[in-house]
């Protein structure tokens, strides 16, 4: 048995405890828990089969009592010193998969200053908002399939473009390419139908970092009138490891003042909005602070209304916040709104950029405060771009 020390300060203490799924050179892809600089092997430690699995869905399932009674074993186990010595692994000796088989996507638009920013750029002669943005969590669906781990090389995506003095569209690489800074939430218990608000700790297992990459190009041709659709389904970035729901009870928060009052079924008596810190950090200069806990709507009114009309759940599915930004320039989480547009190029060192170039690495990090001063880690999630190798057919 072994007693593992970690500095005082990790952001992934005793009061984390993350999940992910890694691999060693010696031993398949299956479940463990961060701890420190160190990932515990569930399956050798604690025997449990499901932990054996290459994903974590079957684990999820098992709902919120065995989420606690696995939480409980391993911070005692950890606290006594008990860890089983082959049950220890480096950090720097483990490869990481996606965490979680993901069965649905759907991403929201959950921030006011977002869509604000993004309604000026769009519809300059408009309002901002649209009617229904302050009624209901407005959302698209997206692709499952092409939602990939932190470090999976996002591949420059091809697409119909046109460019507002071009006469007509055409096809090829995006010029365009953006990212979205955004929280992402995990159903593990489903339902046959909605899940109120005040239901939402019993649905979901955790919380994972996203990046939602957009070929913002791609969007502005085909969104009108359904929506976005191949400006966002080629790649979804997630982070490895997914923070327990249990470990941000110290993070929850208010939303903002929600004006007009929301319909009763989405209301909380307890709001799960959540103060989570993001940085951006772009070819490894931080460029954005977004601020999760300025968001409008919360998770759990986004789950509520997802299933409102009577839609299934599923374990993994996936649901996201929307880009995350705050009022300040410095705290916007897409760089169509860093750069307004592309007519304000950011600095990046001897460089500048208004949109990502082959070879840009995007690295969006996350923590939220924890019990008696500590942080709560999230990971961060990284995408390097490479240049569009797709072949269409003759």
């Amino acid at each position: 048995m072994t007693h593992i020390d970690i500095p005082t300060d990790s952001e992934f203490g005793i009061d984390n405890l993350p999940y992910g799924i890694f691999g060693t050179p010696s031993t398949a892809a299956r479940g463990g828990i961060r701890y420190g600089d160190m990932v515990i092997d569930l399956f050798v430690a604690l025997g449990d089969p499901d932990f054996a699995s290459p994903r974590l869905n079957a684990f999820m399932a098992r709902g919120r009592s065995r989420w606690v009674e696995v939480r409980e074993a391993v911070t005692d186990m950890l606290a006594s010193g008990t860890t089983p010595a082959e049950a220890i692994v480096s950090v720097s000796d483990v490869t990481m998969h996606l965490p979680f088989e993901v069965a649905d996507y759907v991403d929201f638009y959950a921030s006011e200053h977002h869509a604000s920013n993004i309604g000026r750029l769009f519809r300059p002669d408009s309002a901002p908002l649209l009617p229904n943005w302050r009624h209901l969590p407005v959302a698209y669906h997206g692709r499952a399939g092409t939602v990939v781990v932190s470090g999976t090389d996002i591949t420059r995506p091809r697409g119909q473009r046109k460019a507002p003095d071009e006469p007509s569209p055409t096809f090829g690489p995006s010029r365009r390419l953006d990212i979205e800074a955004e929280m992402g939430f995990v159903v593990g218990v489903p339902a046959d139908g909605p899940i109120s608000p005040d239901q939402f700790s019993e649905h979901v297992f955790g919380a994972v970092i996203v990046n939602d990459w957009s070929a913002r190009d791609i969007q502005a041709w085909e969104y009108v009138p359904l929506g976005p659709n191949l400006g966002k389904s080629f790649a979804t970035s997630i982070s490895p490891w997914v923070v327990p729901l249990l470990a941000l009870e110290q993070a929850r928060t208010s939303t903002p003042v929600q004006d007009p009052e929301p319909l009763e079924y989405l209301r909380e008596s307890r709001s799960w909005a959540l103060d989570i810190d993001l940085t951006v950090a772009w070819n490894g200069h931080v460029v954005s602070r977004p601020p999760y806990s300025s968001m409008y709507w919360s998770p759990a009114q986004m789950l509520a209304h997802e299933t409102s009309n009577g839609a299934t759940s599923r374990t993994g599915d996936l649901f996201a916040s929307g880009t995350i930004s705050g009022p300040e320039k410095n705290q916007r989480g897409a760089f169509i709104e860093l750069t307004w547009g592309g007519s304000e190029p950011v600095n990046l060192g001897s460089e500048t950029r208004t949109f990502l170039e082959d070879g840009d690495e995007v690295v969006i990090a996350a923590s939220a405060p924890g019990p008696n001063g500590s942080r709560i880690g999230f990971g961060d999630v990284r995408g390097h771009v490479r240049g569009s190798d797709l072949h269409l057919p003759n």
